[in-house]
């Protein structure tokens, strides 16, 4: 059983010294969930981290800044998972696949990129037993979507269609998996629907928005949405009313975000930790 974290009173901010090691996440709309996820785990291990979030006004120079201050590592999310590709020295086989970012480790001054959003949604397909035969359909075509198509492709479901209203990605996306492309929903459905848009965000112009009618979630099998913020989006309330298995973008954020801890640390938290974090992070 899970302790449940303790209260953010109880977490005094640490006394920074020049030895403190500094990660860093960069967003157009950064939140305090990674933030909050990441020193809560280097505060419960005494581990001398510190993280702190940004919007950098140019990715170019935050990752120059990144390079010439010794930053440990960097989180990087919407708009910036492309961007930062020409800015790093060596692309890890997660990233490169997918040709998508969103972490970056400084090694002296050599930054080395991964995904591990791909990993997250690939363990989770795993851990809630989703049928590697089932039909997907999936909304959106941006760097969090490459990550989750190429995790469909590799575990296996052949059968798919990406629906993007830009043509050139979202044929691109589908062309990764051999899945097909459509600019609308429509009557489309599928076993698996799979939300990799902004749709359902809070502060987003969608954030009351269903990203699937009802008629598709009726007939789907498992609902997956990687909105985390919140978790429960009008699509994954919608799911749990009809009564369909789901998987939230909580989920997926606590499981890439344990991967860039192990990363930046060399100290991988025990799944209990993450879950402390990660409850946490959102409380």
């Amino acid at each position: 059983m899970v302790s449940p974290p303790p209260d953010p009173e109880d977490h005094a901010v640490p006394i920074l010294d020049k030895d403190m090691t500094l990660c860093i996440s960069l967003a157009a709309r950064p939140s305090n969930i990674g933030t909050r996820f990441h020193n809560y785990l280097y505060d419960e291990l005494g581990l001398p981290y510190v993280y702190k979030a940004f919007a950098p006004t140019s990715i170019t120079d935050a990752l120059t800044g990144v390079r010439g201050l010794g930053i440990r590592g960097a989180s990087v999310s919407m708009p910036y998972k492309e961007d930062v590709i020409a800015l790093v020295d060596h692309m890890d086989a997660s990233a490169l696949a997918i040709d998508s970012v969103n972490t970056i480790v400084n090694d002296d001054g050599v930054l080395t990129a991964y995904n591990t959003d791909y990993s997250a949604v690939a363990a989770l397909l795993a851990t809630h037993d989703v049928d590697p035969t089932s039909s997907v359909l999936a909304r959106g075509s941006g760097g969090m979507a490459k990550a989750v198509v190429a995790a469909l492709r590799d575990a296996g479901f052949t059968r798919g269609t990406v629906v993007a209203r830009n043509e050139v990605t979202g044929r691109a996306l589908a062309d990764l998996a051999g899945y097909s492309w459509q600019r609308e929903t429509g009557s489309t459905t599928a076993d698996l629907l799979v939300n990799v848009t902004p749709i359902g965000m809070t502060g987003s112009d969608q954030a009351q928005v269903q990203a699937f009618d009802d008629a598709a979630i009726s007939a789907a099998r498992v609902v997956f949405d990687v909105v985390a913020f919140p978790s429960q989006t009008p699509l994954i309330r919608a799911a749990q009313a009809a009564g369909r298995p789901v998987i939230t973008g909580a989920e997926v954020i606590a499981l890439q975000a344990a991967e860039q801890f192990a990363l930046y640390t060399g100290v991988r938290p025990t799944p209990e930790q993450v879950a402390r974090a990660s409850e946490f992070s959102r409380a």
